[in-house]
């Protein structure tokens, strides 16, 4: 386990696999691995088996939480890697208050989005 990962392991306290992902959104494998392509979802290899992980406070009610795809276009958009992405929607941020996926997840997407674009300058 790289350093990165066990800091990522850290932050981020559940995991699902592209199926669990699959069964919360009511839509096929095949369909996640499309968000993940399309960058509307992370998936990291973890675990012995390096299986690809979505975390899962990405998931939400059957469905992708609101805010999080243009978060992550925002985020990529600054140059950050995936780890670099969790690593900064699982910290905790005092301004928020709580982690960026909270925020999210209780609807705050615009405080979140602000301060990815802060990020950029």
């Amino acid at each position: 386990m790289t350093e990165i990962d066990a800091k990522i392991d850290a932050l981020v306290p559940a995991w699902l696999t592209l199926p669990d992902v699959a069964e919360e959104l009511g839509v096929e494998v095949t369909r996640v691995r499309q968000l993940v392509k399309e960058g509307q979802l992370i998936a990291v290899r973890r675990g012995e088996n390096r299986v690809l992980q979505v975390p899962a406070e990405f998931i939400g009610g059957g469905r992708v939480i609101k805010g999080l795809s243009g978060t992550l276009t925002l985020l990529k958009d600054d140059g950050f890697s995936d780890e670099e992405m969790l690593e900064w929607l699982f910290t905790e941020d005092p301004t928020l208050p709580g982690t960026p996926v909270r925020a999210l997840r209780e609807n705050r997407g615009t405080e979140v989005k602000r301060r990815a674009q802060a990020l950029a300058v």
